[in-house]
């Protein structure tokens, strides 16, 4: 039976976006927001024709925007050969049903497009394992929706609507097919533990961020390995760890999954077994795209999603990498009256980070340029071996 998440076909889709300015959000952060979500299409291989943004109280419990916008998009969407709606929240199935009546052509959430992404960046068992169950538990709820979907658009002889009984049938396919999984995860996760384990006692250092800031980047060249990197989001599913060798100090580095706000729940859920290279680190090099206009938002972000999955980033040593400065372009009002504006603006930042954080605790580096690279080895190297030392008293090679 499909999950039914093959939303983005092989062929061109064009696609409109909606989302709401509410009172718990800026006009600028839903424009943000917006933007995030057209590079979330895409990456999934869809085009976007238009952005809708509805200032609206709170989204209409019944078609997230009011009556009016949602005519407005389907005159739009009618007139312009548009295959695909994606909207920025998370849609109830009674959302969903009516705004795909309305609309007559396929609409996502965010969370249903960031599940199709990861889903086709699943390489490993593991990450398939993890994206599938967490397809399942997201569709669920939906099935109603979804065969409504069905019956409308496809309709004729052998296609009607498949009836209560069906989506019962299926209701219970899926419930055993997540058993099923949340078994297999569970062997996995066995496995995966003891691949940690037999790691022995060498000091660990995980790289953490918002998605697509350069954290594979940055483990290609401290590792000298050809981790896969490229300008899209969820560049990097599976956790991948290399071996670093700074001076005569060898220790691991993983590279995990990039963060993402409004991350759906069952992906946290399911990746938290991934998100144990977080958990069980010595030290955690946080990886800040300084260049980002919200990169505040999102350093904020990365730290409220690492304690719901109990990273315990408090108690351990922890490095904030801001990454990127070769393209970091401040906005005309920051830049000052200095002849070097650029400059200036920069290095106003830095203090303001370095006062905030602790000069120790942050490094402005570009990753891509090999900018300051050997000070962000350095204060690597200190807290990889202070670590050392605890761990191994009587080793006196370091010293």
């Amino acid at each position: 039976m499909s999950t039914g998440f093959s939303h983005i076909e092989s062929k061109q889709e064009f696609a409109v976006l909606v989302g709401v300015i509410t009172s718990q959000q800026t006009e600028d952060m839903a424009k943000e927001y917006i933007e995030e979500l057209a590079f979330l299409a895409e990456t999934s291989g869809a085009e976007t024709k238009r952005k809708f943004l509805q200032r609206i109280d709170k989204p209409n419990p019944k078609t997230y925007v009011g009556s009016g916008k949602i005519k407005e998009i389907k005159e739009y969407i009618d007139n312009n050969g548009i295959d695909i709606a994606i909207f920025d929240d998370e849609l109830s199935p009674s959302q969903l049903r009516n705004i795909e009546r309305e609309f007559e052509i396929k609409v996502l959430d965010r969370n249903n497009l960031i599940l199709d992404i990861f889903a086709s960046r699943a390489r490993t068992a593991h990450a398939k394992t993890q994206v599938e169950l967490a397809q399942y538990q997201y569709l669920l709820p939906r099935l109603t929706g979804m065969w409504t979907h069905l019956d409308r658009t496809k309709g004729g002889i052998g296609m009607r609507g498949p009836g209560e009984t069906q989506i019962e049938t299926d209701r219970r396919i899926i419930k055993e097919k997540i058993s099923l999984l949340k078994q297999k995860m569970t062997k996995i996760d066995k496995q995966m533990a003891i691949q940690r384990g037999n790691r022995g006692q060498l000091v660990r250092a995980a790289l953490v961020g918002y998605t697509n800031v350069g954290k594979s980047t940055i483990m290609n060249l401290l590792s000298k390995s050809d981790v896969f990197a490229e300008n899209k989001l969820f560049a990097t599913l599976d956790t991948t760890v290399r071996k670093v060798v700074i001076d005569n100090l060898p220790f691991l580095m993983s590279d995990t999954v990039g963060f993402i706000r409004k991350l759906p729940h069952q992906l946290i859920e399911s990746f938290k077994s991934t998100l144990d290279e977080v958990r069980e680190a010595d030290i955690l090099i946080h990886v800040v795209d300084i260049s980002h206009p919200n990169f505040e938002e999102q350093y904020t972000v990365v730290n409220e999603t690492i304690a719901e999955i109990d990273g315990g980033q408090k108690d351990k040593p922890s490095i904030v990498v801001f990454n990127k400065v070769d393209a970091y372009n401040p906005a005309p009002e920051d830049i000052g009256y200095h002849p070097d504006g650029k400059k200036f603006a920069l290095d106003a930042l830095k203090k303001s980070w370095m006062a905030k954080l602790g000069t120790e605790d942050c490094i402005f580096i570009s990753a891509q340029e090999n900018l300051n690279i050997e000070e962000f080895k350095a204060k690597l190297y200190k807290e990889a071996k202070a670590i050392f030392q605890v761990r191994y008293p009587y080793h006196n090679f370091l010293y």
